[in-house]
């Protein structure tokens, strides 16, 4: 495990609010050295801290407005089948394991609803699969964010080793 410091957070949520910014801009936002950020990124990204700089989608945008999850209860042992199915689904955004009655709660989007229930139903004949329940999402109030609670447990950690902190 990597023990991350303020100034990794900082360079976190600049990269968070902006992906694409470069080394030469992290390091001037963050009143450090460009290979300061470097060696960070290089020692984050090899402790698989991070582990990559994903685009952020508008679904909505690109014509695929129906967003759902699915909590599904699975039969004994077969959870792994189960998610390799869920997996060659190309609706299926991201699956999670569960506690309580259902096992998987799986985040799905499609264009229409018509082709939501469509998925459900291949869903649900998936073997393994014993009961499903689908929720629609009507909006996203927030959507997924990391960065509040990065700083809230750093809020204690120095700035480097040898960097003071600026401001």
């Amino acid at each position: 495990m990597l023990k991350i410091d303020r100034l990794d957070i900082e360079l976190l949520g600049v990269l968070s609010r902006n992906a694409r910014v470069g080394i030469v801009e992290l390091a001037s936002a963050l009143g450090v050295a460009r290979n300061t950020v470097q060696a960070r990124l290089a020692r984050m990204v090899e402790a698989r801290v991070l582990s990559g700089f994903r685009p952020e989608l508008d679904l909505t945008e690109v014509g695929i407005a129906v967003e759902a999850f699915m909590a599904l209860e699975l039969e004994q042992g077969r959870i792994q089948k189960v998610v390799n199915a869920l997996t060659s689904m190309p609706e299926v955004l991201e699956i999670h394991a569960t506690t309580g009655r259902e096992d998987l709660l799986v985040r799905v989007a499609t264009a229409t609803q018509a082709d939501l229930q469509a998925l459900a139903q291949r869903v649900v004949s998936v073997q393994g699969v014993s009961h499903s329940s689908t929720t629609l999402a009507l909006t996203t109030p927030l959507r997924y964010r990391i960065q509040p609670l990065l700083e809230h447990l750093g809020k204690e950690e120095g700035w480097g080793r040898s960097t003071p902190t600026p401001r």
